[in-house]
């Protein structure tokens, strides 16, 4: 078997694209007691039971340290209406907090209004990613507001829902 071909990073990405993800915002308390907050699409549930659901965090994020220490967290789905919170949340520094509406959750995590559900968590475990820190966290708390659509990124931009709805043949040859 031959060497592996080296993968390019820009057409890697661009390939990845081709996935339409949900856009959320993952929401904990600093040991400091500040709040972080951080726009990611790589959200994913991992198991009904026990209920684990992942995400994982760039290792040049600088708010990885205080997420890998905090006590709980909160993932918040935002809706196509929040397209400004993924942009407030996606940068690195300043002060992400001004005019969001939230309340606390589960160990101080932000809790972010309008947002179409919040996974509320403990940490479960954190695995090396490469350049990402994996992390899965044990829901203890979950709600959901299906009224708006949801925020949805594709080829590097924001998009809608569009066509119409159809139900899946049951059952799907999925893995859930």
């Amino acid at each position: 078997m031959g060497a592996l071909a080296e993968v390019e990073p820009r057409a890697f990405r661009q390939a990845l694209g081709q996935f339409a993800t949900g856009v959320a915002v993952i929401t904990a308390q600093a040991g400091d007691g500040s709040a972080i907050g951080l726009t990611m699409s790589s959200f994913n549930s991992v198991s009904v039971d026990p209920p684990l659901i992942l995400f994982s965090i760039d290792r040049k994020a600088f708010s990885l340290q205080a997420m890998t220490e905090a006590k709980g967290y909160a993932v918040n789905i935002l809706g196509r209406d929040q397209e400004h919170l993924s942009n407030k949340f996606a940068k690195a520094l300043g002060d992400k907090w001004a005019a969001v509406e939230h309340t606390l959750g589960h160990m101080a995590a932000p809790l972010i209004a309008g947002a179409l559900a919040h996974f509320e968590c403990t940490p479960y475990a954190h695995y090396d990613g490469g350049d990402h820190v994996i992390f899965v966290g044990r829901v203890v708390r979950f709600s959901a507001y299906p009224a708006n659509e949801p925020l949805i990124f594709f080829r590097g931009a924001y998009r809608g829902l569009q066509g119409t709805e159809r139900s899946p043949e049951w059952p799907l040859p999925m893995h859930y």
